[in-house]
């Protein structure tokens, strides 16, 4: 494998790098700037230089330099904390004549950009080279290295002279390097080992090189990586040279077959260990890759949505993907996946996408915590719908191999299923209100299978989702999304127009046997059948009569019966999540989203809104008629005159 910095792509989006240069006073800061961007020492520099530009042609990356000097007194403090926000690269210098000017890094301009929450990576340039003591009997080295481990944005280090013409184009070329090609997302410098997110991509590189699948890259297949990486084939002797070297060091480096994945990521590891970054990121730019070491925008033809009340689902063909992973990774045919067969799935993603909230509790798991088929698409529809450039990325990571534009689908939206009176959709989101103490856990815990617990009367504040496939009768499924939404949340989240547009059903959960609880469920359904009304994305809604297994507050029956009574949709659904006796709900709010014209709730305003909106309709059609009649009179009238006057 070549180790070349040249001939590549793009380094990244970079199209410019901003570079900021800042330390103390009589550091040599503007005489730095200057020196590089005339090749010459001068004779004269202001104190503080006017923006300075390096052009593309300057380094072999291509991409020019914008160089921003600042001052390093009190009163440019606030323009020059700006500048650092808006740097890609920041060049902290001393004097290498002056030790005070060194201490100063430590005790103010590194805990300076620290406060500032600046992520710009830093290169500490030690300028007057031809100043310092030659006696010192410290290296740079030793004076640097605790100076790093301390403060861990510190890219590199670097000595030189603008008097001497010393290593000053190599300070903005290193500055520019840590932008291009950065150090952090490749290399841990506590471990000295390579990232555990880099040593996943390439773990995926190596797979999607390693054609015949037999765990190591052959001599052609090294060759077909080198011409699409850099673009020039390596000669025999070098491959016979490369598989050498790594042998070598890693005895299971390289077997019958070839080049092994463990000696694939030693070799990174060498180019990185020698500074050459840039043969790394190379690879992994070729493969799609961003700084962060997820896959590019570019790389993922996501759907787009063209209105709120659309969503996005899994393809047939991705799904039928999935289930085959899913077959693949179950060796002991048990029907369920075990947490390290998931690691071992995601090996080759930046991390597992389900090892965090909502995922990690959103699925249906065996007693011994294995994620069932069910589960498993479950996880994968939940993530489609909430997050599909994501859900596309690890559809990818793990080896999807079809068009990626094939691996999604944008549903029809959900205003145009009213009018049509039937959905087409396989994922329905269902919106869990109700207050506390309603029951909203335990129905979510219900539909992932999960006994009764005391634990979900306990109040909970956060939102929550709960994903399952249900089953109908006649043998479709369909996937339900269970969204709780805390009570306390609830003014925040109709502040916003679009929320209920990506509601498929709305369910309302109140304490059979508690007044204030059915009060409240009742104020919640008023306030969304209103947001619905005012955004034109009013939702099917569903009132749940919830711990039926207690005896039920006097008015709460004769009252929820008049309220859906006026708001035209259906009585109150009795459950009790405690004695098990569910009465069917999932498949019942399934069947109330797929007919998303009915069960919509209509307030006395929207009534009147409505009729007033229709006396209009009608006033306005009854204008259209008598013009196009005054019109046909007129013609009419015209054509008698024409003829009298010819008969006169």
């Amino acid at each position: 494998m070549s180790d070349v910095s040249t001939g590549f792509s793009s380094p990244g989006d970079h199209t410019g790098i901003r570079i900021v240069v800042a330390g103390d006073r009589g550091t040599g800061k503007s005489s730095l700037i200057a020196t590089v961007a005339t090749e010459s020492f001068p004779d004269n520099v202001a104190p503080v230089l006017p923006i300075t530009r390096l052009p593309a042609y300057f380094y072999p990356d291509n991409v020019p330099i914008t160089i921003v000097d600042t001052s390093s007194s009190l009163e440019s403090s606030s323009k020059r904390n700006e500048e650092f926000k808006r740097a890609d690269a920041i060049i902290l210098t001393y004097a290498c004549d002056q030790s005070m000017t060194l201490s100063r890094l430590c005790s103010y301009w590194l805990p300076e950009l620290r406060q500032l929450k600046v992520k710009a990576p830093v290169i500490l340039v030690g300028c007057k080279l031809d100043l310092r003591n030659v006696q010192q009997p410290m290296s740079m080295e030793q004076i640097m290295t605790p100076i790093m481990q301390q403060f861990r944005e510190i890219e590199t280090c670097i000595e030189c002279s603008a008097l001497a013409l010393l290593q000053v184009p190599e300070v903005f070329y290193f500055a520019q390097k840590a932008v291009l090609h950065p150090a952090t997302p490749l290399f841990d410098q506590d471990s000295q080992d390579l990232q555990p997110r880099c040593i996943n991509a390439l773990r995926r590189i190596f797979t999607l090189c390693d054609h015949d699948m037999d765990g190591a890259l052959s001599d052609a297949e090294l060759n077909e990586f080198q011409k699409k990486c850099f673009g020039t084939p390596l000669k025999a002797e070098d491959i016979e040279g490369l598989k050498r070297v790594v042998q070598e060091k890693v005895t299971d480096g390289v077997n019958q077959h070839g080049l092994t994945l463990t000696g694939f990521l030693f070799l990174h590891t060498i180019f990185i260990d020698k500074g050459n970054l840039e043969s790394t990121w190379t690879v992994l730019r070729k493969f799609g890759y961003d700084n962060d070491l997820k896959l590019r925008d570019d790389f993922l033809p996501v759907p787009s949505k063209h209105a709120p009340d659309q969503s996005v689902e899994l393809t047939n063909e991705a799904v039928e993907f999935l289930r085959g992973i899913f077959r693949l990774l179950d060796t002991d045919n048990d029907g369920s996946l075990r947490p390290s067969e998931l690691d071992k799935l995601f090996g080759t993603a930046p991390e597992s996408p389900w090892n965090e909230a909502p995922y990690d509790t959103a699925a249906e798991r065996t007693g011994l915590g294995n994620l069932s088929l069910n589960g498993f698409l479950s996880e994968w529809a939940l993530m489609t719908r909430l997050d599909p450039s994501r859900s596309l990325a690890n559809l990818i990571y793990i080896g999807y191999s079809g068009d990626p534009a094939s691996a999604l689908h944008v549903t029809r939206r959900r205003s145009v299923d009213c009018k049509k009176q039937r959905t087409e959709r396989s994922v329905f989101q269902c919106f869990v209100f109700g207050p506390k103490n309603s029951g909203k856990s335990a129905l979510l815990g219900s539909l992932l299978g999960r006994p009764f617990s005391k634990s979900h009367s306990t109040t909970t504040t956060d939102e929550r989702f709960s994903v399952n496939v249900v089953n109908q009768i006649g043998g479709n499924k369909k996937t339900l999304i269970l969204r709780e939404i805390p009570e306390d949340e609830v003014k925040k989240y109709l502040s916003s127009k679009e929320f209920l547009a990506a509601c498929d059903v709305a369910l309302f959960l109140y304490d059979i046997s508690d007044e204030y609880s059915w009060k409240r469920s009742r104020e919640l359904l008023v306030e969304v059948a209103r947001k619905g009304e005012e955004t034109g994305y009013g939702v099917p809604c569903l009132l749940i009569a919830a711990k039926e297994d207690r005896d039920p507050y006097p008015m709460a029956v004769q009252d929820s019966m008049r309220v859906c009574k006026e708001l035209g949709i259906e009585a109150p659904f009795p459950l009790s999540v405690k004695l098990s006796d569910l009465n069917n709900v999932f498949g019942r709010i399934i069947s109330v989203a797929e007919r998303p014209h009915l069960s919509i709730p209509e307030t006395e305003t929207g009534r009147k809104r409505k009729h007033h909106q229709q006396l209009i309709n009608r006033s306005l059609m009854c204008v259209s008629v008598g013009a196009a009649a005054a019109a046909v009179g007129v013609a009419a009238y015209r054509v008698y005159a024409a003829r009298r006057n010819t008969s006169s």
